[in-house]
Order: C-alpha cells, then sequence, then structure tokens
C-alpha cells in the first residue's frame, strides 16, 4: 500500500505574500524592547549598589536612594530607615516586574505575531507560551499591569506623607480602574472560548 504524499502548499500571490511579509517591521519594535529591557537590568544594578553603599555609611549613595524613591522628611536623613529599605525594595521588585512583562510583550508577541520560536521541547521554554495567543496575551499583560500598580500604590501608601489627598484618591482609582478592566478582558475571552451549548 503506498503511502499518501503531503499535500503542498500552493504559493501565494504577490499581494498576500507582501501583506504577510509586513509582519517582520515588528521586529525593530522588539529589539527596541530588548534594548529597554537592558536599561532596567543596568538601573536596578545601580539601586541596589546603592542600597548596598548605604547600608554600610556611604552618605552620598543614601542621599541618591532618598532622591530616587522621592522620599521627604522633616530631618535630615543621615542613615537608612525602615520606611526607605522598604520604598527601595520595592521600587527593586517594580523593575523587576516591568522586566517580567517586557518579556512577556516580546517573546509571545514575537511568537504570536511575527514567526514561532520553534521552542516546543526546549527545557527552558516557559509554561504560558505553550498556548499562547492574542487573548491569553491580554489577559496575562493585564494581570502583570495590575501587579504592577499594586506596588507603585504601596510605594504611594508607605510615602504617603509627601503626597496630597487627591494624588492618592486618583493613584486608588486608576488600580481600580485597572482591576475592573482585567477582569472584564478575562470575562469577555472566557465568554468568547468556551464551548456553545447543545454543540454536536
Amino acid at each position: 500500500m503506498s503511502t499518501p504524499k503531503p499535500s503542498i502548499p500552493s504559493p501565494m500571490r504577490p499581494i498576500p505574500r507582501f501583506i504577510f511579509a509586513s509582519r517582520w517591521l515588528q521586529l525593530p519594535l522588539y529589539v527596541g524592547l530588548i534594548a529597554a529591557q537592558g536599561v532596567y537590568v543596568f538601573h536596578f544594578w545601580v539601586e541596589l549598589l546603592h542600597l548596598l553603599e548605604a547600608a554600610f555609611g556611604n552618605q552620598n549613595a543614601l542621599q541618591a536612594l532618598v532622591t530616587s524613591i522621592g522620599y521627604r522628611s522633616d530631618v535630615a536623613v543621615t542613615s537608612l530607615n525602615e520606611t526607605i529599605i522598604m520604598l527601595v525594595v520595592l521600587a527593586l521588585i517594580d523593575v523587576v516586574m516591568i522586566s517580567n512583562l517586557l518579556i512577556m510583550v516580546i517573546v509571545g508577541g514575537y511568537e504570536t505575531f511575527v514567526s514561532r520560536m520553534d521552542l516546543e521541547g526546549h527545557p527552558d521554554q516557559p509554561e504560558w507560551l505553550s498556548h499562547v495567543n492574542a487573548s491569553v496575551l491580554k489577559v496575562k499583560l493585564g494581570t502583570a499591569i495590575i501587579g504592577i500598580s499594586s506596588i507603585h500604590l504601596l510605594k504611594t501608601f508607605i510615602n504617603a506623607a509627601n503626597y496630597e489627598p487627591k494624588v492618592l484618591i486618583a493613584q486608588t482609582a486608576i488600580h481600580i480602574t485597572f482591576l475592573l478592566s482585567a477582569i472584564a478582558i478575562a470575562y469577555t475571552d472566557k465568554l468568547m472560548t468556551q464551548p456553545r451549548q447543545g454543540s454536536h
């Protein structure tokens, strides 16, 4: 019994081929995001180095930290305190979460909209990448943005004495808006993907 030959796809017409090839225009955008990721890595290590130096009494590093986190006090800050340490650590966590968001956009976006990365079977393949599509990517990005917004809101509340009440209210309202938007996106995606009732 002869084995059937695999069907050969018909060649694309010039205009559809040109339109489909235009997806590669997104490649410089993802390369730019990788460069931005490098900037975040550099910023993370600068802040961490300042924190370590300030812990050993370096006043210049301490003042750099105070300036970067926007901390203000009625008395001169001459040593690390719990509030400054907490704000710096939250800032570092914020950098990590934004970096994670960049990875999701770079890897997920490239896989979804540009070209397959052929990572099947790779030991380091992200678990979420095996079933990624535009809808899954939107939900994951929304969840990541909520996490980043939560960190920013926590930093604001810890340093609340340096903010006006309207700023606190506005940041809280924005965070709630992000939360409701992510819930709406996830619910819409669930409605669109759940099987039709009574289908055969």
